[in-house]
C-alpha cells in the first residue's frame, strides 16, 4: 500500500495517554500557533481532572483511544513504557499506513513498536521534562516507513516545545543519559550553588533566584553564541581572581569527571532496562 502524506495544512494529531507529557506538547503547539486547539484530540477514561485540564486549552476529549485514532492524522503514544505495548497492541486493527504513528515512551525500540502495532510508519521521539516550560531537547528517529516529510511534521510538533534534533535510535540510550536525565543533574548543581550562596552570606531566596539564572544565562550564551563551552569559561577567568579559584575548587572534587560518569552511567542503565 503507497504511504499517503499528511495534509500539511489540516492534518489532526492525537494523544494516546492524557498525561503531563501529552499536555505539554498540545499546550506548546497551541500557544505557537502549529495548531488550533480544535485540531489536537486525546482520550480520558476515568481521571475527570485530565479532561477538565484538556477541555480548559480547547482540545477535544474523547472517552475511547479507538476514536482518538480515527479522528487523528497523526498519533502520539504518550504513555508510560510499561504500559506502551499494551496501549498499542490494543488499537493494532485501528492502526493504518495512513496515519503517522509517534511514541514518546522512554527505552521502547521501532523495531517492538513496529511488531506491536504492524505498521512501520512509527517515529521516535525522546522529549525530556523542560517541554512543560517550552524548552526540552528532544531527539527522534525515524522508523522504516516514516518519510522525511513525516519527520518534518513530527519536528514541528515537537519544536513547539523546544528543540528537536535527529539521530540514529542506537544512539538512544546515550541520549537518554545526557538529556533525558540530565535536567535531574542541572537541578543537583542549580541547589548546590543556591546552598553554597546560603553558606557565604546570602537568603535562600535570593540564592536560589541568583542560582537559577546564572544557569540559564550560561546555558543561554553556549546557546547563541556558538561559543566553546571552554572558551566562554576561559573568557571569565581572570587571572588569580575569584572564578579560577572556585573553579579549582570543582576540579579538585572531579566535577567534570561526574558529570561525565553520571551520563555514562545513565546510559547503561537505559540500555539494560531496553534489554529487559
Amino acid at each position: 500500500m503507497e504511504i499517503l502524506p499528511i495534509p500539511a495544512e489540516s492534518f489532526k494529531v492525537g494523544f494516546i495517554g492524557a498525561g503531563k507529557m501529552a499536555e505539554s506538547i498540545a499546550r506548546g503547539v497551541v500557544a505557537s500557533g502549529v495548531l488550533p486547539p480544535n485540531r489536537i484530540c486525546t482520550a480520558v477514561h476515568s481521571n475527570l481532572n485530565r479532561r477538565d485540564v484538556f477541555e480548559s486549552f480547547g482540545v477535544n476529549v474523547f472517552s475511547t483511544s479507538e476514536e482518538v485514532v480515527k479522528e487523528s492524522d497523526v498519533v502520539i503514544f504518550s504513555v508510560k513504557p510499561q504500559v506502551v505495548k499494551k496501549a498499542v497492541t490494543e488499537l493494532r486493527s485501528k492502526l493504518s499506513k495512513s496515519k503517522i504513528l509517534v511514541s514518546v515512551a522512554a527505552g521502547i525500540k521501532l523495531t517492538d513498536l513496529q511488531e506491536w502495532s504492524g505498521q512501520d510508519r512509527f517515529i521516535r521521539v525522546m522529549p525530556n521534562t523542560p517541554a512543560a516550560v517550552g524548552e526540552a531537547a528532544s531527539v527522534m528517529s525515524l522508523g522504516t516507513g516514516a518519510t522525511e516529510e513525516d519527520g518534518a511534521i513530527v519536528a514541528k510538533l515537537f519544536g513547539a516545545v523546544g528543540k528537536i534534533l535527529k539521530a540514529d535510535e542506537k544512539m538512544f540510550d546515550a541520549v537518554t543519559g545526557l538529556s533525558g536525565s540530565g535536567p535531574a543533574y542541572i537541578f543537583l548543581a542549580i541547589e548546590a550553588l543556591a546552598d553554597g550562596g546560603v553558606a557565604a552570606g546570602l537568603p535562600r531566596e535570593l540564592a536560589l533566584s541568583l542560582a537559577s539564572q546564572t544557569v540559564l544565562g550560561a546555558a543561554t550564551m553556549v546557546s547563541k553564541t556558538g561559543k566553546h563551552p571552554g572558551v566562554l569559561k576561559d573568557d571569565v577567568t581572570s587571572p588569580g581572581g575569584t572564578t579560577i579559584a572556585g573553579v579549582h575548587e570543582l576540579e579538585k572534587g572531579s566535577f567534570r569527571a561526574t558529570l561525565m560518569n553520571a551520563v555514562v552511567a545513565a546510559a547503561k542503565r537505559s540500555r539494560e532496562l531496553s534489554q529487559s
